[in-house]
């Protein structure tokens, strides 16, 4: 059954013509024309069935700025003519893995996105030829900094298509995807905190709230989990000098983010700060965070520890974490 997903994002309410490259995806060749991406795909070179981007390249990212994200415009496309040998048309649904804000840990709003605009712009059961969704952005991460190491970030795009079954038939299922991935920028600024983020906060922010905290069912606007939200443009006050929530530290005197003045903090009363060490009293401060997934790098725990120590700034560098 076709998913619907009601997000306050515009959507064009009409499909868009077929760009130059498709990608079949990697379903079956009677089934791999239900539906294709259109996708500036560009790797491996003799037979380009995924995209690969060095930050910055503004031959293959969209922003063209290295800033430790490539941007990829990406189209689904229904009933492609791309391939003769396909055998089946109609598209009853498509479902877009870890699109749905629901808990998954892997939830990924550029797949939510993606998923709006299938449902909004391929009508159901429609077997039009060639009819594409408007491309949506998707923006990968390089991995790091990390020390002074940078590696490549990756996102998986995949699709589940069910065919609009003939009479006294199953369905038949396409199953499609594919990878996106941003290289560091070649040299040293491909790879410096100074160049790749605004500020220490920035930084804290796309390293490990985006990452790790403001994810499905945990501290995002949706779950909300202990009362608080680490998104962007809200972590921040959420956070310093904010009483926790949770009764034990609040005893203890601790806030989220302790200042003590202007330009100083206290991380031994920064109950974030022993929430990523670990070093909690007993199980009614609660678990270690991230919940469930292997403790954060100990350079960002050092970086953190350092930028509530120098007052929590929402802007500037703190020095020692860059």
């Amino acid at each position: 059954m076709r998913r619907l997903l009601f997000l306050t994002v515009l959507v064009l309410p009409v499909a868009t013509p077929v760009r130059a490259l498709i990608v079949g995806g990697g379903g079956g060749t009677a089934t791999e024309c239900l539906t294709v991406f259109d996708a500036p795909a560009n790797y491996r070179p003799e037979k380009p069935s995924n995209v690969l981007c060095t930050d910055g390249d503004p031959g293959c990212d969209g922003d063209g700025v290295v800033n430790g994200v490539c941007e990829f415009p990406v189209a689904v496309c229904a009933n492609s003519t791309f391939d003769p040998r396909c055998l089946y048309v109609g598209v009853h649904g498509v479902e877009v893995d870890h699109a749905a804000d629901d808990g998954d840990p892997k939830f990924d709003p550029d797949f939510q996105a993606v998923q709006a605009r299938i449902d909004a712009q391929i009508p159901v059961d429609t077997t039009d030829p060639d009819v594409c969704t408007a491309p949506t952005t998707i923006r990968v991460p390089v991995a790091g900094p990390l020390g002074s190491l940078c590696k490549r970030g990756m996102k998986k795009l995949r699709l589940r298509t069910t065919s609009t079954p003939p009479p006294a038939s199953a369905p038949k299922i396409d199953k499609d995807k594919i990878k996106l991935m941003c290289e560091p920028a070649v040299g040293s600024g491909g790879c410096d905190p100074q160049v790749l983020f605004t500020g220490t906060f920035d930084r804290i922010q796309r390293q490990v709230f985006n990452q790790s905290c403001a994810v499905s069912g945990c501290h995002d606007s949706q779950s909300f989990a202990g009362g608080m939200t680490l998104e962007e443009g809200t972590a921040h006050g959420s956070l310093v000098d904010v009483t926790p929530i949770n009764a034990a530290a609040t005893a203890a005197g601790w806030k989220r983010v302790a200042t003590t003045g202007p330009a100083t903090g206290d991380p031994a009363a920064s109950f974030i700060f022993h929430k990523l060490t670990g070093d909690l009293p007993d199980v009614s401060y609660g678990e270690r965070m991230p919940r469930g997934k292997p403790k954060l790098d100990q350079g960002l725990i050092d970086i953190i520890e350092l930028w509530i120590a120098a007052g929590a700034p929402e802007e500037g560098w703190v020095p020692g974490t860059d």
